[in-house]
């Protein structure tokens, strides 16, 4: 096991988010879409039937699309399961300065919100998404992945899981 996935609580098992960013989800940016709303409702149920199988300490990269969903659905599922920890980690500091100001304060809403804040560099290198993906899988016992299977950077995150020894689940949206 590795010195990095033995941190944190005695007894709890940690689950790691990745996917795909809105530009490869088939309802792109259009969270009203009915398949939207379906997979955000997929994605919080995943979340909470994790939480059956003692998954307590959840890790999101702050990015847009699966990210964004997966740590908005642990924060409404505290409230029903107040010991469940949501951990927020950044590539680098000025992550969302391009976005549009609604995903700029929806991040920051969810940066305030985490129980742990971890910054795996602060500067934009060609390299920080990567090490923030691998600090993910690093960190976790299983990785619950928004993957069609597209190349990217989802996909490298889920090869490099599947090659540590750490369980994939995959969540597809419609």
């Amino acid at each position: 096991m590795k010195a990095a996935r033995r941190r944190g609580r005695p007894g709890y098992k940690r689950c790691a988010f990745t996917g795909h960013r809105p530009q490869k989800l088939p309802f792109g940016f259009d969270e009203e879409d009915p398949r939207c709303i379906a997979f955000k409702g997929a994605v919080k149920e995943a979340i909470e039937g994790l939480i059956g199988e003692g998954y307590a300490h959840f890790l999101s990269g702050g990015a847009l699309g699966m990210d964004l969903f997966a740590a908005e659905a642990v924060l409404e599922l505290q409230k029903k399961y107040p010991w469940i920890i949501l951990e927020m980690v950044s590539p680098f500091d000025t992550q969302a300065a391009k976005w549009e100001r609604a995903y700029q304060l929806r991040r920051d809403r969810l940066f305030a919100m985490a129980d742990i804040v971890t910054a795996t560099g602060h500067a934009y290198t060609k390299g920080c998404m990567f090490r923030r993906n691998r600090y993910l899988v690093d960190n976790a016992d299983l990785l619950l992945a928004a993957y069609t299977g597209q190349p990217g950077g989802t996909a490298m995150t889920v090869n490099y899981a599947r090659e540590s020894g750490i369980q994939v689940r995959r969540i597809l949206p419609d």
